[in-house]
């Protein structure tokens, strides 16, 4: 019999980070367990806290008065003993707290005592009419609950059927009808049309093979865009349902999850749980809960979907493992490909990464046999890759062809919607135009609380900036030099759109962007219109750049293949290429041969030449290369080190101070460097000044949570002032 409890306390302030002990009641020790939520008394005030139990103790180690446990709020635990080994895993990798761990395990309805959503309906009792309750009106009620028995509540049947409330409450009154609770379902139960099981070419059951039936556990399937790598985890899943185990696939943008979900559900049915940051509270709680109970065997989702509690887990699949959206930009700074490797080796599964164009570390780690690769060089069904070609636009410039369309792309547009065929147009910026600026004195309009130009958004009649979504009119005079010669330059997704209208007007178009999907279901309504071709052409952001399939898209256009390319961060290049492969692959997905064109000011860029090539392989060679020779990832590991402040003096002063401890510490280490403290690229954001120091070497876990405690000890005076963020591996280091 246990009497101690080990509590995490529901509190995100990092001095609460640590295990606190409770005393457990007599009336609580028999129905106690790891893992279950309580709430208990805590600080000064008692103020009842949730908790999450992580050890039970027989003896007290503290020679202090301990308090007790207040009461068991999950009859069952929430946590697992295999979460808290992830839980132990993420705490130490990614320098975060076991709160911030755990409320990525636990929905936040659980948090907030949220129960099943219940409602009192209408029962026959089997009782049958007597006496007075033969009249006519009576005899409807009962013909209406017995079509419809424990559908609707009293009033639901009142109003839908036109009946009176009365006769029906006199009807319950005399037993003839009763009430009963039912639980609703806040998930998505639609039935989808089926989507039949198609034979896979022996390249295809190739690779299932080889994922069932060897005897490794991670692998990585490297297959073109187009090459049925879809198909490939629908048989795996197929599998591990016969198997009785449970399979999760991750997706890497919400935009691409109405296809999963419609191919997933379509070939198995309710079986599927969905699961993404889109869902209310209590869509995420009851999908929560249907895996908890074991009410279903596949889960398809965003990153989020990685931690649900299934608990005969035997796949994980994370398609388009490159994605940038799997890595969390919110504590805990989380790389869904770890964890997916770490939550493989607790639960014993196989884990499967698939992409077009694999990030340069997996690709590296497979061909250090730290994955099985598997490679699938062709298409699926005989289609074809397209034809891709590049147009340098300096020289659409020297031509004096002053579009946003090159020649090749117009009139590539018209022979497409002449033959009633459809287009992607892809350009990686939202808006109107790029910035706004005085052709007299150069003046740039800029967001007041971040060094960031805003982009005008013409139908909102506004500048926006994209950091902190502050705007403002445009003035009709340079606020510097008093000139009225204010003009937009650059464009956006928007501009495209407003290009197309005026030079195609009979095209029906449509875009997806960040701006055109703000409610719930905007991205499955745009996909399934363009899929049912209610629109010829389609214009996007990089939501639009992977995974869908649409079968009569035969031109690709990228507007503007620049704009990764230029910035200033050692991903540039990767990230144009696979964007890049990735938007070329929507094209020519079925039985119509496809093309693509790119648009660039910097034809000579081995990415885009690679890209247009589709040559994965020797464009890892020379970015491989380059990695090496600046000792980047995968060679070295790197720690940014972001602070930010509104006071820019006392964050400068106390960076500065940082920065000349981990200097005077890195002497002590033959490989670890300190690049800065220097402005952040992007400089201010919200109305807070932004420095940063990376660290960058051979660093270990002790190492890191070393700087952490260090950097929080030296700033521990001004710590409400300066704000810290730490993250390692970052995405960006922008």
């Amino acid at each position: 019999m246990y009497n101690f409890a080990g509590i995490i306390i529901n509190n995100e302030v990092t001095s609460l980070d640590r295990v606190f002990t409770y005393k457990i009641p007599e009336e609580l020790k028999e129905s106690i367990k790891i893992g279950q939520l309580v709430k208990v008394p805590f600080g000064n005030a008692n103020k009842k806290l949730y908790g999450f139990i992580i050890n039970l103790k027989e003896e007290n180690e503290e020679n202090i008065k301990l308090k007790n446990i207040s009461s068991i709020e999950s009859k069952e635990p929430v946590i697992t003993d295999k979460d808290l080994r992830l839980i132990g895993y993420m705490k130490k990798k990614y320098l975060c707290t076991y709160i911030e761990c755990i409320r990525l395990i636990i929905p936040t309805g659980i948090m907030k005592g949220m129960k099943p959503k219940t409602t009192d309906v209408v029962f026959l009792s089997g009782s049958g009419l007597k006496g007075s309750l033969r009249k006519d009106i009576y005899k409807t009620i009962y013909k209406k609950v017995e079509e419809n028995n424990g559908v609707y509540n009293r009033s639901q049947l009142s109003k839908k059927f036109n009946i009176s409330l009365s006769s029906i409450n006199t009807m319950i009154k005399h037993g003839v009808l009763k009430i009963s609770e039912k639980t609703l379902t806040r998930y998505d139960n639609r039935v989808y049309d089926s989507y039949d099981e198609k034979k896979l070419n022996e390249y295809q059951e190739e690779a299932v093979n080889r994922i069932l039936y060897s005897n490794k556990k991670k692998f990585l399937i490297h297959g073109v865009t187009g090459s049925g790598k879809t198909e490939i985890y629908m048989h795996l899943v197929k599998n591990m349902i016969e198997e009785g185990k449970q399979s999760i696939i991750l997706v890497p943008e919400i935009s691409l999850t109405p296809q999963m979900i419609e191919r997933f559900k379509g070939r198995f049915g309710l079986n599927v749980a969905v699961f993404h940051s889109k869902l209310s509270d209590g869509e995420r709680y009851d999908e929560w809960t249907r895996v908890k109970n074991g009410e279903v065997k596949v889960a398809v989702g965003a990153r989020s979907a990685l931690f649900l509690p299934f608990n005969n887990l035997g796949l994980i699949v994370i398609d388009e493992e490159h994605e940038g959206s799997y890595k969390s930009e919110s504590d805990p700074k989380y790389s869904a490909v770890e964890v997916a490797e770490m939550k493989s080796k607790i639960e014993d599964c196989t884990l499967v990464l698939g992409s077009a164009t694999p990030a340069i570390e997996t690709y590296y780690k497979a061909l250090k046999e730290e994955y099985y690769l598997i490679t699938l060089d062709r298409r699926a069904d005989g289609a074809v890759m397209p034809e891709v070609s590049v147009v340098d636009m300096r020289e659409e410039l020297r031509q004096n062809n002053k579009s946003v369309f090159s020649k090749s792309l117009y009139e590539a547009i018209y022979e497409t919607l002449e033959k009633k065929e459809q287009i992607i147009l892809f350009l990686n910026r939202r808006g109107y135009s790029t910035f706004v600026s005085c052709r007299k004195c150069g003046y740039v309009f800029k967001c007041k609380n971040c060094d960031v130009s805003m982009t005008y958004h013409n139908n909102k009649g506004y500048l926006i900036c994209h950091y902190c979504g502050s705007t403002q009119r445009i003035p009709r005079t340079c606020p510097k030099c008093g000139s009225k010669y204010v003009k937009y330059f650059g464009a956006g997704t928007e501009r495209i759109e407003r290009e197309i209208k005026k030079l195609f007007p009979d095209a029906r178009t449509v875009r997806m962007d960040r701006d055109t999907t703000v409610r719930k279901d905007s991205y499955e309504r745009i996909y399934n219109a363009f899929k049912n071709k209610e629109f010829d052409i389609l214009i996007g952001t990089q939501m639009i750049a992977k995974g869908l399939d649409f079968k009569d898209v035969t031109l690709v256009g990228v507007v503007a293949a620049d704009l990764t390319l230029n910035l200033p961060d050692y991903k540039a290049s990767e990230r144009t290429f696979q964007l890049l492969c990735q938007v070329s692959g929507r094209s020519g997905r079925g039985s119509k041969k496809g093309k693509v064109i790119i648009q660039t000011y910097s034809p000579e860029s081995y990415a885009i030449e690679y890209s247009a090539k589709n040559d994965y392989k020797s464009f890892f060679k020379e970015e491989i290369k380059l990695r090496h020779d600046m000792d980047y990832p995968p060679f070295n590991k790197l720690l940014l080190l972001n602070f930010s402040s509104k006071d820019e003096k006392l964050l400068i002063k106390n960076i500065q101070i940082v920065g000349d401890f981990l200097k005077n510490k890195a002497k002590e280490y033959s490989n670890i460097y300190i690049l800065g403290p220097c402005p952040s690229p992007i400089s201010k954001i919200n109305e807070a000044y932004r420095w940063q120091i990376v660290v960058k070497g051979d660093i270990d876990y002790e190492l890191a949570s070393f700087i952490k405690k260090s950097i929080y000890e030296l700033l521990k005076k001004v710590y409400n002032n300066i704000r810290i963020s730490l993250d390692i591996n970052p995405l960006s280091l922008l």
